[in-house]
């Protein structure tokens, strides 16, 4: 059954990710499962990544590299000090009843991907109807989305933004956008504030989701230190950084300007009045 769900799994990792996927199904072994990997990269060259149930209870996510992924594992291992803190944090943020097996000599404070021959398993135990749309949907998002952005990262897919130029002109007021401007649109950097800090205001409690349905995808992402306060580009660390704000609070944080109202200040306002 959880290849009547592909489709809806490909949108909920691509949203999630800033980057294609492809997937097929696998009915190679008793219990069906998805193959996962990248749309622009062939599936031989890896990452793939196998999602499907384990067991009765179980579901189950492997990890994996092809016996012609040499040059993209090289690649990686020029990933940015920044992307690898990225990769890492994401693969952190997976809840404690996902059981997470790295390598031998590999931990979730060190892993990395050295050769072809790394595999990485997530498993999530003690699943209540594991081929629901429920249950599916829980481990696409908390499990399948975090492994795949963290991949995302570490290969570097930049997500495409409309009006930049190649030589980084914004197309409004003639702007020049520095690394850390691209950096602050990362999906995955908005996937890990969510991850981090929910799904909810930061200043007001409202949950869009809860309160417009589907129209609720609608937080924004805001910096504790401004952009235009840095002297120089530098990486911004979701867990530190970045906090999310419904575009009422968001707004209202910036209408103090160059320096914008605390989150705080913000909350003591709404208090008096």
């Amino acid at each position: 059954m959880i290849d009547t769900k592909a489709q809806s799994i490909r949108r909920n990792i691509e949203e999630g990710i800033g980057a294609e996927i492809a997937l097929n199904i696998d009915r190679t072994k008793l219990q069906t499962a998805l193959h996962i990997w990248f749309d622009d990269l062939p599936k031989r060259n890896g990452p793939v990544l196998r999602f499907g149930t384990s067991g009765l209870k179980r579901h189950s996510v492997q990890l994996g590299f092809g016996r012609f992924s040499k040059n993209l594992i090289n690649q990686i291992s020029l990933a940015t000090p920044e992307a690898v803190q990225l990769s890492r944090a994401l693969l952190k943020s997976l809840s404690n009843d996902i059981n997470l097996t790295f390598p031998a000599g590999m931990n979730i404070d060190n892993w990395e991907i050295a050769g072809s021959e790394f595999v990485l398993t997530a498993e999530r135990r003690n699943v209540d109807e594991p081929l629901s749309d429920t249950a599916l949907e829980r481990t696409c998002t908390d499990v399948v989305v975090p492994i795949m952005a963290a991949m995302a990262e570490l290969i570097g897919y930049d997500e495409v933004i409309e009006g930049i130029k190649e030589d980084g002109a914004a197309w409004e007021g003639a702007e020049r956008v520095s690394i850390i401007k691209r950096r602050e649109r990362n999906p995955r950097n908005r996937l890990l504030c969510f991850r981090v800090h929910g799904y909810q205001c930061m200043i007001c409690d409202t949950d869009p989701r809860k309160k417009y349905g589907a129209a609720g995808s609608i937080l924004e992402i805001h910096h504790l230190q401004p952009l235009s306060q840095l002297e120089s580009p530098r990486a911004y660390d979701p867990n530190t950084d970045l906090l999310p704000l419904c575009p009422n609070c968001h707004r209202a944080v910036h209408t103090k300007k160059p320096v914008p109202w605390t989150p705080t200040q913000i909350r003591e306002m709404r208090d008096i009045v």
